[in-house]
């Protein structure tokens, strides 16, 4: 599942960074440059390390809360939700609410025993997957964990009633019934199709919530809107301050696993420019560093500790296709693609923060991850010309027409310094060719709910955020049902292209499937649906004596172990 995040200055990289590169002197301030040293001399490539300061339980001391940023208070805290289907929503989840597996930092899985002592598939014809519940499991109201919640979270994101305002179906549209198992702590899942990610469907980003969420869908869409419901996890919110801007996480006094290092994990909101200040001036213990200065003040920060390792987020630009927008015309989208110099966004953004900064050239697989390859279009201002003038585009002045309208796109971004210099970038690229480009901020609150959602842009630019389920997210993000748009905001895409999402999500042979989604990298990239810029490179500044935290790759935090050092 690819949750979008939005927010931040180099958070952006999920929510999965352009121009002749002779003008990249215009754009670059405070970005880095020649002979800047490198953030770390840790590989480019994500899913070969992570850097979480690691130790063991017994060098920790007992208690400690952990001070951490968020940009904006959750708009609804159930992330299978539309309206909730946010990173950092899902990131100050992620020590509250169950998952099946846990992941390292090469993305390799392990039951996560907490939760269920035992998932397999357990037949193939009909593909079957059987998971036994910890009988410990419980949620913080008392209620047991049990089939019940799987079964009911399996038909609310089945898409099969239209009422659940759901962000992804997850493969659950291909499972044709839940049942109980030996008991109530065993549930047993058989498909009517099969599906290559069916260890992803309550795991990475898709946590399981209890069945009075997920039950019906008044419940679903609007009961966790003003604060969260029952949890199981390490952690349970302790309090919420919208007002203030304030979440607090505390120990899970009905926790049956190992006991949390913490006492507890606070939240506050702030703007991603007062991050790096915030952590100077002893108010945050750990932040996400956007650039090459953020990196050297927390490098000149006394008791501070620069944490890198490849990160799992990927900032894009995704186009309208909609009926009606500028960029209607496949053939246009693939043109204006093809005069955007990614290389140089990679080079202007990341320079001295990685140590050979490339675009990110997939739309499924991140680089570093297995089935990662180049199936982008490549950068080529000449060609896209040529087919701007093919498709009847003519220049008059600076800018193209034809039959009287002007050839400009509006890019909407949230506001930060770095979104802005990559539409700089972009902006130069464009009119290199005859594009005009309009470059529209807008604030973090309502990003997603009044602008991207409601398809008001021509072009957008927001993070994607990768895991170790690549193939979930495509029929989320690629496919195309107009009355089920779920994370499809361009509305772009065609029937050949569903039903090739569809076999690469019907081939359990894991070779097999990485080559059919492959095959749906290029045809997206083909369709000018959206252009993937840069992977995140996965800065944090951390306080020096915090231990399993920082920058962990693909990898999960074991939230029960995070703590101060003795």
């Amino acid at each position: 599942m690819r949750i979008r995040s939005i927010r931040g200055c180099g958070r952006p990289r999920s929510t999965r960074w352009a121009i002749p590169v002779v003008a990249l002197g215009l754009v670059v301030a405070g970005c880095g440059a020649d002979g800047a040293e490198s953030a770390t001399g840790l590989s480019d490539e994500l899913g070969t390390t992570s850097d979480i300061n690691p130790k063991s339980p017994d060098e920790l001391r007992e208690g400690g809360n952990l001070r951490l940023a968020t940009t904006t208070f959750p708009a609804n805290w159930n992330t299978l939700s539309n309206d909730g289907n946010d990173g950092e929503i899902a990131d100050i989840e992620r020590p509250l609410m169950p998952r099946a597996f846990t992941t390292d930092a090469a993305g390799r899985l392990t039951v996560n025993t907490d939760y269920f002592t035992d998932v397999q598939l357990t037949g193939t014809d009909p593909q079957q997957v059987t998971y036994t519940i910890n009988p410990k499991a419980v949620w913080s109201d008392d209620v047991p964990i049990t089939w019940e919640d799987i079964r009911s979270q399996a038909n609310a994101l089945s898409g099969a009633d239209k009422r659940f305002l759901i962000a992804i179906t997850s493969g659950f549209d291909r499972v044709e019934k839940v049942e109980r198992g030996v008991d109530d702590r065993q549930a047993v899942v058989t498909f009517k199709q099969h599906y290559a990610e069916w260890r992803g469907q309550f795991a990475g980003n898709m946590a399981l919530f209890p069945k009075s969420v997920t039950a019906d869908p008044e419940a679903f869409n609007h009961r966790l809107v003003d604060h969260m419901g029952p949890t199981a996890g390490p952690f349970v919110i302790e309090s919420t301050d919208r007002g203030q801007g304030r979440i607090v996480l505390a120990r899970n006094p009905k926790w049956w696993g190992d006991r949390p290092k913490l006492d507890t994990i606070t939240y506050s909101v702030l703007d991603r420019a007062a991050w790096v200040g915030a952590l100077q001036n002893n108010e945050l213990d750990a932040v996400r560093l956007s650039t090459i200065d953020d990196v050297k003040t927390v490098r000149n920060t006394s008791g501070m500790v620069v944490r890198r390792a490849p990160g799992n987020r990927w900032r894009h630009i995704t186009f309208n296709g909609a009926p009606g927008s500028i960029l209607a015309d496949p053939k246009l989208r693939m043109a204006i693609s093809k005069a955007i110099d990614r290389q140089g966004i990679a080079t202007a953004t990341q320079n001295g923060l990685v140590e050979h900064p490339q675009p990110l050239n997939n739309h499924i697989f991140l680089q570093g991850q297995e089935g990662y390859r180049d199936n982008s279009l490549g950068y080529d201002a000449a060609a896209a010309a040529k087919e701007l003038d093919d498709l009847g585009w003519r220049l008059n002045g600076d800018v193209r027409e034809k039959d009287g309208r002007k050839l400009v796109v509006r890019d909407v971004m949230y506001n930060d310094p770095t979104w802005v210099q990559i539409a700089q970038i972009i902006q130069q690229n464009l009119a290199a060719v005859g594009v005009g480009l309009v470059i529209d901020t807008k604030p973090g609150a309502g990003y997603f709910t009044e602008v991207i959602q409601p398809g008001d842009f021509d072009a957008a630019q927001f993070v994607f955020s990768g895991d170790a389920f690549p193939l979930s997210s495509m029929p989320q993000i690629y496919a195309f049902h107009p009355d089920d748009l779920q994370g499809n905001y361009g509305r772009i895409g065609a029937p050949e292209l569903n039903a090739l999402i569809d076999r690469a999500l019907s081939e359990l042979d894991p070779a097999k499937a990485i080559e059919l989604a492959n095959q749906v990298d290029r045809a997206v990239f083909e369709e000018g649906h959206s252009l993937p810029l840069t992977q995140s490179e996965g800065n944090f500044g951390v306080r020096g004596d915090i231990a399993n935290y920082g920058s962990p790759g693909l990898a999960s935090y074991d939230y029960t172990k995070i703590g101060f050092l003795k």
